[in-house]
């Protein structure tokens, strides 16, 4: 059975055979799937006759040129550990002939100002060599902002990644990107959903091509992703899809450049990927540990938007929470705020799991194993990856593997780590890893589904939404375990695509030859086991992976710059393979 076969029968099997209340009869199961697959395809209907009402809109658009403007710069210059980084700026320039929306459709583009003068060079790069950092500012799948350069980082309190690329020698081109509450520029019709921000990040890569030969700087074969939390995932899809045909309809509708999208090398923090298969995993991991961390106030309805951007705030049950660039923070001193921007809310005390959500929670758990093994994983050394019906298995054994080598570091480099109960230590080694008394120590951050919400309540469901803004589900489980009548499934091709792992290996797809992938060893807003399956299949692919799940870290990214960037030097630098 391929993945896809899998997949489709996992969501049948978890509909019909593992009803919400133990002693629905099966039939009555059925009753409901029925009834959720007939609204399903009223709401696929209406949403086709949705999109096709905004691409007749399109055809009357004005058209904004694909060619770069090389003399609409202005010259600027940042101080980095003392030393002047000077630059030169290419603001707000649109990088798709019919943008959905003008201002989530435009990137800014900055180069080392050394490379316009003769002979100027960089870190041992020309303007020819210089490679190309693509950072995306996507986070919480909300809008990308543009990754201005800054020196004062609000995660980092230091240089942020753009700044310190630019001091590197590397061309910068910063996209905005769309995202779920994306307004277009009618004023009304959201044009950020699935799969819209790929859409974009694609169509960024195909101006930068389209424009080799006009830009100043940078080596259009060597553009290199970056992003964190939903936005290293959608670096990670831009890594895995190059090139991929499925998107070319979207790319067509808003005018991207015709050009390839493949890209060298994707950079990927923390990355909230593979949707469709999350809450199993998640449960597997955090299943017995009942109190979770999320703030648990449901999204209503967005305060008044403005086209092109989006929103400053959203209402949150009675508390108006702000949504931007910064981590949001509720204003009573219960909220942790060194979070990712526009990631979920969490607050320091924990809530209780209702009995539906455990018992949600021990059927997800469940499932897991089937989905592990279907998909072949093997280690570097050769051995295949397998769980058992428990949940236990050389899978397992490799996620432990993993807690123990970041352990290990922390030790090496004198952290005392005696207290920790979820490791065995013997004579400053690493000997072993106790998942389920990790799992309590890192604690619980997401209810029961973590991300498929039965209430239709989380970001993601948001993400999969409809042009007109509602919300859907993306697998099956959650579907037919909503107790409103006329919720609806997102269609198979949006959950297709904003998933890389049914891309690697698909024939005519380019897959990026070079990935760094990071994991927080104390990250629970998804489960390492989610990050491990994407290095595990591209390692497994003949790619090359770099993967690590750093000590003392969470839910964060671009904490290690001075790597990152050595790691990409070491590649862009190395010989080219004739």
């Amino acid at each position: 059975m391929n993945l896809k076969q899998y997949v489709l029968t996992a969501l049948a099997v978890s509909a019909l055979t593992m009803p919400w209340t133990p002693g629905v009869s099966q039939a009555a199961a059925v009753d409901a799937s029925a009834a959720t697959s007939s609204s399903s395809a009223t709401a696929a209907k209406a949403d086709t006759a949705a999109k096709s009402d905004e691409a007749m809109a399109k055809a009357k658009q004005v058209k904004y040129s694909l060619k770069f403007n090389a003399k609409n710069y202005t010259k600027e210059t940042l101080q980095l550990d003392g030393k002047d980084v000077a630059f030169r700026a290419y603001r707000n320039v649109v990088y798709v002939s019919k943008p959905a929306s003008v201002a989530a459709e435009s990137m800014s583009i900055f180069i080392p100002e050394a490379y316009f003068q003769k002979g100027g060079t960089v870190n041992g790069y020309t303007k020819e060599t210089a490679p190309i950092f693509l950072p995306n500012g996507v986070g919480g799948y909300m809008p990308g902002e543009i990754k201005e350069p800054s020196a004062n980082d609000r995660m980092s309190g230091g240089a942020n990644a753009s700044l310190v690329a630019l001091s590197r020698g590397y061309v910068v081109a910063a996209p905005a990107i769309r995202g779920r509450t994306t307004v277009g520029d009618d004023g009304k019709t959201y044009v950020g959903k699935a799969p819209a921000l790929i859409v974009d990040y694609k169509a960024a890569v195909r101006y930068l091509r389209y424009n080799r030969h006009r830009l100043p700087a940078g080596n259009t074969d060597r553009i290199i992703s970056n992003g964190t939390s939903a936005g290293g995932a959608l670096s990670a899809l831009l890594g895995a899809t190059g090139n991929s045909k499925e998107y070319a309809a979207e790319l067509k509708a808003i005018g991207a450049a015709n050009e390839r999208d493949d890209i060298f090398a994707s950079m990927d923090y923390c990355p909230i990927t593979n949707l469709d298969h999350a809450d199993m995993a998640y449960e597997w991991m955090f299943n017995g540990v009942n109190e979770a961390h999320q703030s648990s106030a449901q999204m209503s309805p967005l305060l008044p938007l403005k086209s092109g951007s989006m929103p400053g705030a959203i209402k949150a049950g009675d508390t108006v929470v702000p949504l931007g660039p910064g981590p949001v923070v509720q204003g009573d001193g219960s909220t942790v705020t060194n979070r990712p921007a526009n990631a979920p809310t969490e607050t320091s005390a924990g809530t209780e799991m209702t009995q539906e959500q455990r018992v949600a929670s021990d059927q997800l758990k469940a499932l897991f194993p089937d989905y592990v093994n279907s998909l072949g994983l093997k280690d570097r050394q050769g051995h295949t990856l397998m769980l058992n019906e428990d949940g236990t298995g050389s899978f397992a054994d490799y996620i432990k593997s993993i807690y123990a080598a970041s352990a290990q570091s922390a030790l090496d480099a004198g952290e005392d780590l005696s207290s920790l109960d979820w490791l065995t230590i013997e004579n400053g080694l690493v000997k072993d890893v106790d998942l389920a008394k990790y799992a309590a120590w890192a604690t619980r951050l997401k209810a029961a589904p973590a991300f498929d919400k039965f209430d239709l309540s989380s970001g993601e469901n948001d993400e999969f939404g409809t042009s007109d803004n509602t919300p859907r589900h993306f697998t099956g489980f959650a579907l037919t375990r909503d107790k409103k009548a006329g919720a609806t499934m997102a269609t198979w091709d949006d959950i297709r695509r904003m998933n890389p792992l049914y891309f690697i290996g698909q024939k005519g797809v380019t897959v990026a030859p070079h990935w760094r992938i990071r994991h927080g060893a104390k990250d629970r807003d998804t489960c390492l086991a989610i990050p491990a399956i994407l290095a595990l299949t591209l390692q497994n692919n003949g790619y090359d992976v770099d993967f690590s799940s750093p000590w003392g870290k969470g839910h964060a990214g671009d904490y290690d710059l001075t790597e990152l960037f050595d790691w990409a030097d070491g590649l862009c630098k190395a010989p080219t393979k004739k």
